[in-house]
C-alpha cells in the first residue's frame, strides 16, 4: 500500500494538526501542545504574580482545563490566544483571592526551585537574610578591584573623594572603577535574573505532571463521540456527524417498513416466521457490524502500535458486510418466492382473496400514464411470487424496481434510488453505489455513512477515499485524512481541510438531511400503508 503514507500526528507541531489530534484522544499531541507552550504561561503568570510555584499550578490548571475543553476551540489556528485567554482569568481570579488574604513575606527565588515557601510567613530578619544573600550572589561575580570601590560608594554616602582616598586612589581612577563596576553590578544582576528565570522555566517534569493530571480527566462527550468533528469548528464535526448518522439508517427505515408491509402480505404462520427471520438476521448482521467497527475503532485509540492492523481488519469487515447483504437480499427474496409456491400447494384456504390471486391485478399498481413506453408509476403491493417480473417505470417500486427517475425497495436501480441495495447518481440505502451516496456502506464519487467508500468519503466511523477521507474513526485517502486515525499525504492540517472542502458541505449538509427524509420516509410509509390498506 504504497500510495497511503501513514503520518502521526504528534509528528505535525502546527497548532491546526495538534488540536485535530488531540481531539482524537491523542495525549501525546496534547502534550506536545503542553511543552510547547509552557514557558508561555509559566513566565505571564509569574511576571504578574510573582511567585514561580504559584505561576506552574495556575500552568497545569490551565492546560488540565484546556484538555477538557478543546472542542470548544472554534479555530484551532488560535489556540495560543485561547490559552492565554484561559491564564489571564485564572490570574485574575487568583489576585482577588490573594487581595482577601494577609499579604505574606517575599520568597528567596533560588529556594523556590526546590522548595515550596507559599505557607511560610517569613519574619523581618529573614527577609534581610534573603536580601543580603541576593546582594552577596551578585557582588561575588564581580572582581575585587572594581567591587571594593561599589561597596565603599555606597556604604559612605556615596562619595567618589572618600573612595579615592581610602583606597589611595586618584578621583578620576576611582571614577573609572566606579564606572565599570557599576556596568558589572549591572551586567551580574542581569546574569542572576536570567540565570534564575532559566532555572525555574517549567521543564519535561511540568510536562510530565499535566499528562498524569490528564489521565484523570475524562474528555467532553461531544468530543469523544465526533471526534471526528472539523478543523474550523466543532459545530461542523456536528453537522457531519448528524449528516452521516441519517445516512447510515436510512437502509433501516426502509427495512422496518418493508418488515411491517411483509407482516400485511404474509398469509401463513410459516410466511410470518420467515418474514421476521430475514429481517432479524439483517438487523443483526447490521448491529455486529456496527458494535465490530467501534469496538476495532476503541481498540486502535489505545493500541497505537498496532493500529494499521486495526485499520485494514475494519476495512476486511466492511467488504465482508456489503457481501453478506448482497448474498442475504438475493437468498432470502428467493426463498419469500418459494415459500409462497409451497404454502398455496398446502394451504391454499389462506389464498382465496382475490388480492392473493397471482393473475390480480390488484397485487400491482401501474398508472394509466406512460411517458415513452413507460408507466408513470409502477408499484409492487402484493407478496412475492415466482415468476415475478421487476417494477419498471419513471417511479418504480418492489422487490427489484427499476425506476427512469426513482426507484425504491428490495434491489432500486434509478437516477434516485432507495433500497436495501441501490444503485443510482444518487442512491441510499444499506448498502448504495452512486455518485452521491447516502447509506451505512456509501460507496460512490461522494460518500456519506456509517462507513464511506468514495473518491471523497465522510463518515461516522470509517471512511476510505481517494482525494479525502473524513471520519471519527478511521480515515484512509491518498491525498487527505481527517480523524483520530489517518493515513494520507496530508493529515489533519489546513490543506487537508481544502481538499476535504468542508466549506461545501456547510452550506449543503441541510439539504441533504431533507434528501434523506424525502427520499426515504415518504416513500416507505406509502408503500407500507397501501398495503395495510390492501391486506385488510
Amino acid at each position: 500500500m504504497t500510495v497511503f503514507k501513514q503520518r502521526k500526528s504528534i509528528e505535525a507541531t502546527d497548532d491546526t494538526s495538534l488540536v485535530m489530534t488531540s481531539l482524537g484522544g491523542d495525549r501525546d499531541a496534547f502534550c506536545m501542545v503542553v511543552s510547547k507552550y509552557q514557558n508561555l504561561l509559566c513566565s505571564l503568570a509569574y511576571a504578574s504574580i510573582g511567585d514561580i510555584k504559584q505561576s506552574e499550578d495556575l500552568a497545569q490548571e490551565v492546560f488540565v482545563e484546556a484538555w477538557q475543553k478543546l472542542d470548544t476551540l472554534r479555530d484551532p489556528e488560535k489556540l495560543r490566544p485561547w490559552l492565554c485567554g484561559i491564564l489571564r482569568f485564572k490570574i485574575s481570579h487568583y489576585l482577588r483571592k490573594q487581595k482577601k488574604q494577609p499579604l505574606t513575606a517575599a520568597q528567596d527565588i533560588d529556594a523556590q526551585i526546590t522548595e515550596d515557601f507559599s505557607n511560610i510567613d517569613l519574619e523581618n530578619n529573614a527577609i534581610k537574610d534573603q536580601q543580603e544573600s541576593l546582594l552577596w550572589n551578585t557582588l561575588s561575580n564581580i572582581d575585587i578591584t572594581y567591587r571594593e570601590p561599589l561597596v565603599l560608594f555606597y556604604r559612605e554616602q556615596q562619595s567618589v573623594e572618600y573612595v579615592a582616598n581610602e583606597l589611595d586612589l586618584t578621583i578620576g581612577t576611582a571614577k573609572q572603577r566606579l564606572s565599570r563596576g557599576r556596568a558589572m553590578l549591572k551586567k551580574a544582576m542581569m546574569g542572576l535574573v536570567e540565570e534564575t528565570l532559566e532555572k525555574t522555566k517549567p521543564g519535561a517534569a511540568f510536562t510530565t505532571a499535566v499528562a498524569f493530571a490528564l489521565e484523570d480527566v475524562t474528555k467532553s462527550a461531544a468530543a469523544a463521540a465526533l471526534g471526528a468533528t472539523s478543523i474550523k469548528t466543532s459545530s461542523l464535526f456536528k453537522m457531519g456527524f448528524i449528516a452521516t448518522f441519517l445516512a447510515s439508517i436510512s437502509g433501516f427505515i426502509s427495512l422496518f417498513f418493508g418488515l411491517r408491509a411483509s407482516l400485511y402480505q404474509s398469509r401463513t404462520n410459516n410466511e410470518r416466521k420467515l418474514t421476521i427471520k430475514l429481517v432479524s438476521s439483517f438487523l443483526l448482521i447490521a448491529v455486529i457490524f456496527v458494535a465490530g467497527m467501534y469496538a476495532l475503532k476503541h481498540i486502535a485509540m489505545t493500541d497505537h502500535e498496532n493500529r494499521i492492523l486495526y485499520t485494514l481488519i475494519a476495512q476486511a469487515l466492511i467488504l465482508l458486510f456489503v457481501i453478506c447483504y448482497f448474498l442475504m437480499t438475493s437468498v432470502g427474496f428467493k426463498r419469500v418466492r418459494t415459500l409462497r409456491a409451497h404454502e398455496r400447494i398446502f394451504h391454499p384456504e389462506a389464498f382465496k382473496r382475490e388480492i392473493d390471486q397471482i393473475s390480480s391485478k390488484k397485487r400491482v399498481y401501474k398508472s394509466r400514464l406512460v411517458l415513452f413506453g413507460l408507466p408513470l408509476f409502477h408499484f409492487q403491493l402484493g407478496a412475492p411470487e415466482q415468476g415475478d417480473e421487476p417494477t419498471i417505470g419513471w417511479v418504480a417500486g418492489g422487490v427489484k424496481a427499476y425506476g427512469a427517475l426513482f426507484a425504491w425497495g428490495g434491489v432500486a436501480v434509478a437516477p434516485i434510488s432507495v433500497g436495501i441495495i441501490s444503485f443510482g447518481v444518487i442512491s441510499i440505502g444499506a448498502v448504495g453505489v452512486g455518485v452521491l451516496s447516502l447509506s451505512t456502506v456509501a460507496i460512490g464519487v461522494i460518500g456519506f455513512g456509517l462507513t464511506a467508500v468514495a473518491y471523497k468519503a465522510y463518515s461516522s466511523i470509517s471512511s476510505l477515499g481517494w482525494e479525502s477521507a473524513f471520519s471519527n474513526g478511521f480515515s484512509i485517502a491518498h491525498d487527505a485524512a481527517i480523524g483520530p486515525i489517518s493515513y494520507a499525504k496530508e493529515v489533519n492540517n489546513e490543506l487537508a481541510y481544502q481538499l476535504a472542502n468542508f466549506d461545501v458541505f456547510s452550506q449543503h449538509y441541510q439539504m441533504a438531511l431533507m434528501l434523506i427524509v424525502v427520499l426515504v420516509v415518504l416513500p416507505s410509509y406509502w408503500h407500507f400503508n397501501h398495503v395495510r390498506q390492501l391486506m385488510k
